[in-house]
């Protein structure tokens, strides 16, 4: 006999990832009284969270008592998309967030009265602080929870029930996370949201500071992480925007030819490449001397010169001890 709530928790699923597409997907099970999470994260690319084994499993989970929470993964970053909590949602502020260029890919039912948006606003990770302003301007906005705003929250995935005690129906049974709205698309004003995020993390009129120090020359507390930085000049440069599919090798050249035209030193730079690229090494055997080659070349097209020789005792120095 066919399992109409299997048929139905597949097709929730299938629509609200095919509007959110993502390489990984990290899922979080929490226990309702214990709140305590399921033993092992567990990272899925769609076609495994599509698989009727899958569902069948966090089905089991569900009715034990767990809800089943989602995330675009992005190792320490964020991976583009932007949750909306809104307690207090209705279809007026739906309208109101595509009006102002916010508009959200998926837009889901938690329990009554209550939704959760997702809106997509970079082809790239995003450093988890820029994401996370933000997400507390759109909350402020929306009047969104302010609590769920860290950008990299959890949202809920549709085909399972919301098992928090306090969204209980008169009924006594678990309301149903419901897909109100899933649609593959953009955030218009997705830019300008970034770049305000940008500003905030680094002055946009000011070079990044240079520092005498040998051992780690972003350490300072006065300074913003290297991630935030790397992200905020990788949204100036408008590079996410010009080239999706972003290469980060050339992502990193851009930025670093831009950083040394405004008089930072090739240590500083170097520091910045090594701490705030995304995934860096990532697959570089010699990271090393990737980074003496991008900062080569890049000096080399600040200066029109030919490719000169890696600048190796620059890009050495900058090395933690």
């Amino acid at each position: 006999m066919p399992d109409r709530g299997l048929y139905l928790s597949l097709q929730a699923i299938r629509r609200q990832l095919a509007a959110m597409p993502h390489d990984l997907y990290l899922v979080r099970l929490i226990h309702h009284v214990s709140r305590q999470a399921f033993p092992g994260e567990r990272l899925w690319t769609a076609a495994q969270l599509i698989k009727e084994s899958t569902v069948r499993f966090l089905r089991g989970r569900n009715r034990e008592g767990c809800d089943v929470y989602i995330q675009p993964y992005a190792e320490n970053a964020n991976a583009g998309y932007i949750l909306l909590d809104l307690d207090h949602g209705s279809p007026d502020t739906l309208k109101q967030m595509r009006a102002n260029g916010h508009a959200p890919c998926v837009v889901l039912q938690t329990s009554p009265g209550h939704l959760q948006a997702w809106i997509r606003v970079s082809a790239t990770p995003l450093a988890s602080a820029i994401a996370s302003t933000v997400s507390r301007e759109l909350a402020r906005i929306y009047g969104g929870d302010l609590a769920s705003t860290d950008g990299r929250h959890l949202g809920r995935l549709a085909g399972f029930t919301n098992q928090k005690p306090s969204r209980r129906q008169s009924n006594g049974y678990a309301p149903w996370v419901r897909l109100v709205y899933a649609q593959l698309g953009w955030a218009t004003q997705a830019t300008v949201l970034i770049e305000a995020a940008a500003r905030q993390a680094t002055c946009a009129s000011s070079p990044l500071p240079v520092s005498s120090s040998r051992r780690d020359p972003l350490a300072s507390s006065t300074r913003q992480p290297a991630d935030q930085l790397y992200h905020a000049w990788l949204h100036r440069l408008r590079i996410p925007q010009r080239f999706p599919q972003t290469d980060w090798s050339i992502a990193d050249k851009w930025i670093a030819k831009e950083l040394l035209r405004q008089g930072t030193s090739v240590t500083v730079v170097a520091a910045l490449l090594r701490q705030g690229s995304p995934y860096f090494p990532r697959s570089h055997s010699d990271p090393e001397d990737y980074l003496r080659r991008t900062l080569a070349r890049a000096l080399a097209e600040l200066h029109g010169t030919a490719f000169p020789a890696p600048c190796a005792p620059c890009v050495r120095d900058a090395a933690p001890e």
